[in-house]
C-alpha cells in the first residue's frame, strides 16, 4: 500500500481520473472497518483463548446454527479479520492506483482491434467513477463557499442530484460524439476469415481452459503446459485476425520505449518473486493466528515489493 501511494503521489497528473485515489483509500478503510465489525458482532469460526470482551449474546433458533450475535470476542478472531480485511483493502488501493495513473485514451490505443468495442465500454466505465468524484468535490466546494451544508443526508441529496444529472448529460454527449466520429463501423471481411477467426478464438479458449486444468491436476502435468501454450497461440491468432474487422487509424502512435518495458518488468518481477516466496515459505507471508504469533518481515519478499517503486523514478508525470 505504501509503495502504490508513493508511485501515485509522484506520477499522477491533474486529470479528473487522477483524483480518485483518495476515494479508493477511503473505500478500503471502510471495508476493513466493516470486516472487523462483522467479526465482533457476528462472531468468527476461528477459536481463540484470549478474550477481549464478552458481548451479550442473542439466542437464535435451531435453523440458524453456526450463526451467533454477540458473545465472546477473542484476539485471534480480531487478528484473523484484520488480516482478511487488509487483503481486500490492499486490492482496492492497488486498483485505485491503477485507475488514478492510467490514461484511458492511451489504454484504449493499446488494445487489439478485436477488443476495440469492448475496450471503449471498459474505458467509459473506468472514467465514470472518477468523473463522478470530481463533480462531487467541485459541488461540495461550491456549497461550502456559499455557506451551505455539504455533509449529512440533506447535503448528500443536494449534491447527488446535480452529480447524476451531469453524468447523464455527459453520457449523452459522449454517445453523440462517438456516433459522429464513426465508432462501431466494421470492414468487409470474407466469410472464410470470419469462420477461421471464430474457430481459432474458441479453440484457443478451450485450450487455455484444458491446459490450466492439466497444470492444476497431477494427472495432466505431461500435457498441461503444451496445451496451454497452444491455446494461447491460437487465441492470439484469433484476436489478430479479428482485428481486421475493425478499421483503425492512429493520428499519434503511442511509442513503447525502454521505460515502458522497465515498468512492465518491475510489475512482473514483483508478482513472480512474491509468488515464489509464497510457495517456498507460506508462513512468512500468511502469518497464523492459532497459536497467536507476531508477524515477521521476510527480507527478500520485502525487497521484491520495493521494486514496485521503479515506475516513480522512470515514468514522467502524465500531462493534464
Amino acid at each position: 500500500m505504501a509503495t502504490s501511494a508513493y508511485v501515485v503521489a509522484t506520477c499522477r497528473s491533474n486529470a479528473p481520473w487522477a483524483r480518485s485515489y483518495a476515494a479508493f483509500v477511503k473505500l478500503a478503510l471502510a471495508v476493513l472497518l466493516v470486516r472487523l465489525f462483522f467479526a465482533v458482532a457476528l462472531g468468527s469460526p476461528i477459536p481463540g483463548t484470549h478474550t477481549v470482551v464478552t458481548l451479550p449474546e442473542v439466542p437464535l433458533p435451531d435453523w440458524a446454527q453456526g450463526i451467533r450475535l454477540g458473545g465472546a470476542v477473542t484476539v485471534e478472531a480480531l487478528v484473523f479479520a484484520l488480516y482478511d480485511g487488509l487483503k481486500l483493502a490492499t486490492l482496492l488501493i492497488c486498483v485505485g492506483a491503477a485507475n488514478a495513473l492510467a490514461n484511458p485514451a492511451r489504454l484504449l490505443k493499446s488494445l487489439p482491434g478485436a477488443l476495440y468495442e469492448m475496450g471503449v465500454a471498459v474505458v467509459v466505465a473506468l472514467t465514470f467513477a472518477p468523473n463522478l468524484i470530481a463533480d462531487a468535490q467541485r459541488l461540495r466546494a461550491a456549497r461550502r463557499l456559499r455557506g451551505r451544508p455539504d455533509h449529512g443526508i440533506r447535503g448528500l441529496l443536494q449534491v447527488g442530484l446535480p452529480v447524476l444529472e451531469g453524468a447523464l448529460e455527459r453520457s449523452v454527449a459522449l454517445a453523440a460524439a462517438m456516433d459522429a466520429r464513426g465508432y462501431g463501423r466494421t470492414a468487409q471481411v470474407p466469410a472464410a476469415v470470419r469462420r477461421t477467426t471464430t474457430a481459432l478464438t474458441l479453440g484457443g479458449l478451450l485450450g487455455v481452459c484444458a491446459g490450466t486444468y492439466g497444470l492444476l491436476t497431477a494427472q495432466g502435468a505431461a500435457y498441461g503446459l503444451p496445451v496451454l501454450l497452444a491455446g494461447l497461440a491460437s487465441a492470439l491468432a484469433g484476436l489478430w485476425l479479428g482485428g481486421r474487422r475493425t478499421p483503425r487509424t492512429r493520428y499519434r502512435p503511442d511509442p513503447w520505449d525502454a521505460r515502458a518495458w522497465l515498468v512492465t518488468a518491475s510489475g512482473v518481477a514483483v508478482a513472480a518473486l512474491l509468488t515464489l516466496a509464497a510457495s517456498r515459505d507460506p508462513g512468512s507471508l500468511h502469518p497464523g493466528v492459532i497459536p497467536l504469533t507476531a508477524p515477521t518481515l521476510p527480507l527478500w519478499p520485502a525487497a521484491a515489493v520495493l521494486l514496485g517503486l521503479l515506475p516513480a523514478f522512470l515514468t514522467p508525470k502524465e500531462p493534464s
